[in-house]
């Protein structure tokens, strides 16, 4: 894996207590293998406390505050987990806008264990498959995305590559998933292969916006159905009234 992130800042984004320490240190040494510089990014400034699932751990000093940074300062994120951690995080308003900011600029993500929690709160699990420690998947579901109990899953549907894992055990996949993630230079240009479009940019700012739009769309459609409306006759048929019931909501349970 060496070189391969040469030149490339990747945010390690966690809150200052209660992430678990094997899934911030052993990314983190994949990606200072592979040549990349990992940052340290918390809600707080001083030290992050690691945990070995319930038993306090080392203590990291804090780079970059959440308040402090923008996605431009950064070529992907990784998202720890931990149970603790990933609560506390996804009530930091700042957090929250950085995990949202790097999905809508088109830079990778991966996320191991609890960390679903953050994109769930920024909105942005809706259509796409993802894993994560099994206690989510109701979460998961509910937030439009399809969950998958495997060691490792990467999906390429939208703008960003989205790398994903159940628990520690699965890091040995999920840091080898990143780095190849990673090192592509983000997600696929125009939805396509992968590497920078001729502008440089990774992500067709049309289709940005495109996406924001159907996020908007089917945020008022499910408001919609939750009032008892009618689904429009342009919604594709799973949408639509059933017999005997009505449309199902697409961020309803299963």
């Amino acid at each position: 894996m060496a070189g391969e992130l040469q030149g490339k800042r990747v945010a390690f984004l966690v809150a200052n207590e209660g992430v678990e320490q094997a899934e911030l240190t052993s990314p983190w040494g994949a990606v200072e293998e592979a040549g990349g510089q990992p940052v340290l990014v918390a809600t707080e400034p001083g030290e992050v406390q690691g945990f070995n699932h319930l038993e306090p751990g080392d203590e990291f000093a804090v780079d970059r505050t959440t308040s402090e940074v923008s996605v431009d300062d950064f070529d992907a994120l990784v998202l720890p987990g931990g149970v603790a951690n990933a609560d506390q995080l996804r009530t930091d308003e700042a957090a929250v806008g950085l995990v949202a900011a790097f999905f809508d600029t088109g830079r990778p993500v991966a996320v191991i264990c609890h960390g679903p929690w953050a994109i769930v709160e920024a909105n942005r699990v809706r259509g796409r498959t993802l894993t994560s420690w099994p206690s989510l998947q109701t979460d998961i579901r509910n937030a439009g995305g399809t969950w998958v109990d495997q060691e490792v899953k990467v999906c390429d549907r939208g703008t960003s590559l989205l790398v994903s894992s159940r628990k520690p055990d699965d890091l040995p996949a999920f840091n080898a998933a990143l780095i190849g993630a990673f090192s592509q230079g983000g997600p696929k240009p125009n939805g396509k292969n992968g590497k920078p479009g001729a502008d440089g940019h990774y992500a067709d700012p049309q289709d940005l916006q495109f996406g924001q739009m159907a996020r908007e769309k089917e945020e008022r459609l499910d408001e919609a159905l939750a009032r008892g409306e009618p689904v429009p006759a342009d919604e594709p048929p799973e949408r639509r009234p059933r017999p005997g019931g009505k449309a199902k909501p697409k961020s309803g349970s299963r």
